[in-house]
C-alpha cells in the first residue's frame, strides 16, 4: 500500500513536466555594429554602423575614422525633397590629403538594409566609386534602395548604418540656408550657404 502510495505521488509531481508546453526558442542576437560620435559644430551625432551585414563599407568609414581623415571636413549640402524630408551631404570632397582608395559597391539587395529615416550612406558616381562623401537620410527613402528590377544603374546607394542620437542636428542641417547659385548639375542651389563643421568623428562605446 505504501508503495503505490509513492508512487503515484511521485507520478502527480512528474505529469506537470510532460504536459508544459516547450520554451520558445531564444530570439536570434541582432547584427553587430560599431558607434562612432561625430562631433559638429551644432552638436553631437552618434551612428550605429553595421559592421556585420555591410562590413566592406563600414571597414571603410571607420579606416577613415581611425587616421582622423574625417576631422576638420563639412556637412556641404542639403537636399530638401518637400519639408522635413531630404538628405544632407558631408564627406572629403576629392581633396587628396585625405581620400583614399574607392570600395567595392555593397547594395541593399546584399546587405539586407533600407534606406530608412536617419540612414548613412554612401555617395557614388559608378558602382565601385564610393571614397569617403556620404549622406544621411531625413524621413524614409527606398528609391535610393538597389531594384533589380529599373533598367540601367539598378545597384542603389550603400546603406551601412544609421543615426542613433542627433537627429535633430541633421534636421537642422538639411533646413539650414543654401546658396542659390552654388553646386552642378542636380546639386545646384544644394549647397550650404555656411558648410557645418565636422570637428572630429571617433569610435564610441
Amino acid at each position: 500500500m505504501t508503495r503505490r502510495f509513492i508512487l503515484a505521488l511521485l507520478a502527480l509531481f512528474a505529469w506537470p513536466a510532460f504536459g508544459q508546453p516547450a520554451e520558445p526558442p531564444s530570439p536570434a542576437p541582432a547584427p553587430a555594429t560599431v558607434r562612432v560620435t561625430m562631433q559638429t559644430s551644432l552638436g553631437p551625432i552618434v551612428l550605429a554602423l553595421e559592421s556585420e551585414r555591410a562590413p566592406i563599407t563600414t571597414a571603410n568609414f571607420l579606416r577613415y575614422v581611425d587616421q582622423k581623415r574625417l576631422d576638420g571636413i563639412t556637412f556641404y549640402r542639403a537636399s530638401k525633397v518637400q519639408e522635413g524630408f531630404g538628405l544632407v551631404q558631408g564627406g572629403v570632397r576629392n581633396d587628396p590629403k585625405r581620400v583614399l582608395k574607392p570600395i567595392a559597391h555593397e547594395p541593399t539587395t546584399k546587405t539586407g538594409l533600407s534606406h530608412t529615416d536617419g540612414t548613412i550612406s554612401m555617395a557614388r558616381a559608378a558602382p565601385g566609386t564610393a571614397t569617403m562623401d556620404f549622406f544621411i537620410t531625413v524621413g524614409a527613402m527606398p528609391s535610393m534602395d538597389a531594384d533589380p528590377t529599373k533598367p540601367g544603374d539598378n545597384l542603389g546607394f550603400a546603406a551601412f548604418g544609421h543615426v542613433v542620437e542627433g537627429m535633430d542636428i541633421v534636421r537642422a542641417i538639411l533646413n539650414a540656408p543654401t546658396s542659390p547659385t552654388e553646386g552642378e548639375g542636380v546639386m545646384k542651389g544644394q549647397m550650404l550657404a555656411a558648410p557645418v563643421r565636422i570637428i572630429t568623428v571617433r569610435r564610441s562605446s
